[in-house]
């Protein structure tokens, strides 16, 4: 289907990104996809293809997706709203409300014996976990090293199907992850995603609600983001496909996460910030259109203007950005992604240098699900594209790619 508008899109650029997104379906490779992009108050979306590889059900505008790590630009919003309302502070050591994080070891080299350490130069603040800087995470340049082989035999990564996702009670998580060293000082590197798990458990502490709860309250409730969350539950499950992780060799749609009793069925022992909701290209428009009107929706403030200024603009100090810069180019699908284009804020990439089709300043991530959620305050966009096929073959990234590349081009102002 095609829902039209032409809010500064030109109609023959419409037509041809959705062209470009039907060869890609009809390729075989995708089975299916929702996109949106948007303007001011206008929307145009595409729903194309069907939710399982062998045909049935077409993809439908509200089709319910794994956002992956494209939730960690909207889960950051809850520690905003606490910095907002002075509950938290950038730089109050954490501490108070995750004492397994106090007192930390870091290790004399990161890639050295978890036994050869010395002690951190100072407590990790809230400032640390937004920036992913906190000394632990995801580095996917040393994957060998005793640290990540740690990181697993802890549960702190790794299901059985091997997403990275924890697997344990939030207060559980927390214990095994405090038995760790840290990999670097609280504030030296970028290391991926396990700060975004973090601070949910943070915001949990603090407010004395579930984490879901929080956000559920303050951002998904006032934006009308009544899709989302961290499972689907039984009345909607209908429209959420399976997800697939095609072999790389022969391509064969082999099932990563299923639909009745995949790990989105039931609500989850640990609500993950990193990369737990589930959501819908509506619901997802709401929050970038609010964070593109400076924290407004309509008339209602969610966040303040600073909150996402903040949020939206790099952090990062220029060696804090070579490391992050490092890991994109370990990682395959980020070399087809918007994300690897300079530096991060709080939850998300930010564009420092302009490397394709979108200008400094673009905002968002992408997400191994085949997720792509970005916004654009130079030009006043939002682009959501969503697929059921996840990173393990090139081909959701590459329809990732030619969705931005001809978004761009159909700007007509």
């Amino acid at each position: 289907m095609m829902e039209k508008s032409n809010d500064g899109f030109s109609e023959k650029g419409l037509l041809r990104l959705r062209d470009v997104l039907t060869r890609h379906v009809e390729s075989k490779k995708i089975p299916g996809l929702v996109a949106l992009v948007g303007r001011g108050d206008h929307t145009h979306v595409e729903a194309l293809g069907t939710m399982r590889h062998d045909g049935g059900a077409p993809m439908r505008r509200d089709t319910i997706f794994r956002m992956a790590s494209t939730t960690k630009p909207v889960a950051a919003a809850a520690t905003m709203v606490l910095l907002d309302e002075c509950r938290l502070r950038l730089d109050d050591p954490v501490d108070r409300w995750l004492p397994e994080l106090a007192d930390r070891q870091v290790l004399k080299r990161p890639d050295g014996p978890l036994e050869d350490t010395v002690p951190a130069r100072r407590p990790i603040t809230v400032r640390d976990l937004l920036t992913s800087t906190f000394g632990l995470g995801l580095d996917t340049t040393a994957m060998t090293s005793p640290m990540m082989g740690a990181l697993f035999a802890q549960g702190v990564y790794g299901q059985e199907d091997g997403w990275l996702l924890p697997g344990s009670e939030p207060d559980e998580w927390m214990r095994r992850l405090g038995t760790l060293p840290l990999m670097y000082q609280p504030g030296e590197r970028w290391l991926y995603n396990l700060g975004d798990d973090v601070l949910g458990v943070l915001v949990a502490r603090v407010t004395g609600q579930s984490f879901e709860a929080f956000l559920r309250e303050r951002i998904f409730g006032p934006l009308g983001m009544t899709d989302t969350g961290f499972h689907v539950p039984a009345d909607k499950i209908d429209r959420f496909p399976p997800l697939y992780a095609p072999d790389p060799q022969t391509g064969e749609f082999n099932v990563a996460d299923e639909v009745e009793g995949g790990h989105h069925s039931t609500p989850p022992a640990f609500p993950s910030g990193g990369g737990g909701l589930d959501s819908t290209v509506d619901d997802y428009h709401a929050y970038f259109r609010m964070l593109l009107n400076g924290g407004m929706h309509g008339t209602q403030r969610i966040l303040s203007r600073a909150a996402v200024e903040l949020m939206t603009t790099n952090r990062l100090t220029p060696e804090q950005q070579a490391a992050r810069e490092a890991w994109a180019r370990s990682v395959v699908h980020l070399s087809y992604g918007q994300g690897q284009h300079g530096g991060w804020g709080f939850g998300m990439a930010v564009r420092t240098y302009r490397g394709d089709y979108a200008p400094v300043g673009q905002f968002g991530w992408d997400g191994g699900s085949g997720t792509s959620t970005y916004a654009d305050p130079v030009n006043r966009l939002t682009g959501i594209l969503i697929t059921q096929v996840g990173m393990s073959t090139p081909d959701s990234a590459r329809v990732i790619h030619d969705f931005w590349t001809t978004l761009y081009q159909a700007i007509d102002n």
